[in-house]
């Protein structure tokens, strides 16, 4: 009994010596010498975007949700990019005019050399009626078709092959994300949107979106679907309000196919529109509506860049005046990741008091920079 006990009580001491990290060995002399194996635990080191993110001011990380309108004066702008840490610039048709090419190369140049992480640089170049970087024959002397205008002659194949020599045409210019292409479905020719669709049916814009994202992407150009949840035959945001009545069920089995395609084809941001989807929220522009944002973030499980449809267009400005409210915090409330053309000199402080007022989580705010910055990582921009 007394020999039993002693076995088990080595037993029980090897098992703690293994537990415990140690071994032991026995000498000549018969005698147990214990040493110890202390296990190293493998620590994880943080990546590059987390000490970047670690070291920025909270200044610094909200800097980077702008997407800020370029006033078409880059003296006036570029200090502004660096005082302010904007994130990205937006180059409408001023930007690119009464310039020589080595103007405007040197111009983009600056941008990221001022830049404490790398600037992303857009431009919509859709084709067709919205089409920016021939406004300046010294930059760009082709024309720009609209999609609807090479599917009707080419099909797919002639869509690949235009989206493929356009962003190539922007990434040599300096241009690094466009915003394009229009995921939305217009049924009557007459509406707002309809010249800057493809001017098909659902199923088969459904199939266009991925050739045109990937081809963007081929050229390290960011490709951004535009306007989540869908356009529709809805009225001009740029001038006011627009609402859209269609149940989300149908929501779910025609708008949304093209913006599933584009997310499943890895699309990097989808850019949402400031329309009222009565079924989905009755009182939000999608822009500003947890809703819509929950919609594309749960449902269809987007894990990419959400950027706002711009900030200072009419329908926004007019109910950011109506409710006496800054836009700027309610659409980063309804988990935008970006702000295109938002107010940075007013918006930065106001953000800073809804952080403060813990209506906005500064975890939400290191998410959305993370996704910011891992987009420039992508993109070998970041510093």
């Amino acid at each position: 009994m007394k020999k039993k006990a002693l076995i088990l009580t080595a037993l029980a001491a090897t098992t703690l010596l293994l537990i415990t990290g140690c071994q032991y060995q026995v000498n000549e002399s018969g005698k147990t010498i214990v040493k110890s194996t202390s296990i190293k635990k493998k620590t994880k080191k943080p990546n590059k975007i987390d000490r970047i993110i670690k070291h920025m001011t909270l200044d610094e990380k909200i800097g980077q949700l702008y997407f800020a309108h370029s006033t078409g004066n880059t003296q006036q702008m570029k200090p502004d990019v660096k005082k302010y840490h904007l994130g990205g610039t937006t180059l409408f048709a001023p930007d690119y005019q009464n310039k020589s090419k080595t103007q405007f190369d040197q111009e983009m140049r600056d941008y990221q050399k001022i830049s404490n992480h790398g600037l992303l640089i857009a431009t919509d170049q859709e084709g067709g009626t919205v089409s920016r970087i021939d406004t300046n024959p010294n930059i760009s002397q082709r024309k720009y078709p609209s999609p609807q205008e090479i599917y009707n002659t080419s099909g797919l194949d002639g869509i690949k092959k235009e989206n493929r020599e356009v962003a190539h045409i922007l990434h040599q210019n300096g241009i690094n994300m466009n915003f394009a292409p229009v995921a939305d479905v217009a049924k009557d020719k007459n509406s707002f949107i309809y010249d800057r669709t493809l001017g098909q049916d659902y199923a088969t814009t459904a199939k266009y979106i991925p050739v045109a994202v990937k081809s963007i992407q081929s050229q390290k150009v960011v490709s951004y679907l535009k306007h989540f949840p869908g356009y529709g035959d809805a009225a001009d945001t740029y001038t006011g309000f627009a609402q859209i009545s269609k149940p989300l069920s149908k929501y779910e089995k025609e708008d949304l196919l093209p913006f599933k395609a584009g997310i499943k084809a890895g699309a990097d941001g989808i850019m949402i529109s400031h329309i009222v989807i009565k079924d989905i929220d009755n009182k939000l522009p999608a822009s500003l509506s947890p809703a819509v944002h929950k919609l594309l973030r749960r449902t269809l499980k987007y894990q990419g860049l959400m950027i706002t449809d711009d900030l200072q267009m009419g329908a926004i400005t007019q109910y950011a005046k109506l409710h006496h409210t800054n836009a700027d915090v309610l659409a980063l409330k309804a988990g935008n990741d970006m702000l295109l053309g938002g107010n940075y000199q007013t918006g930065i402080p106001a953000i800073k008091r809804a952080i403060k007022h813990g209506s906005i989580s500064q975890k939400q705010i290191n998410n959305s920079v993370r996704r910011i910055l891992k987009l420039k990582e992508k993109l070998g921009i970041l510093k």
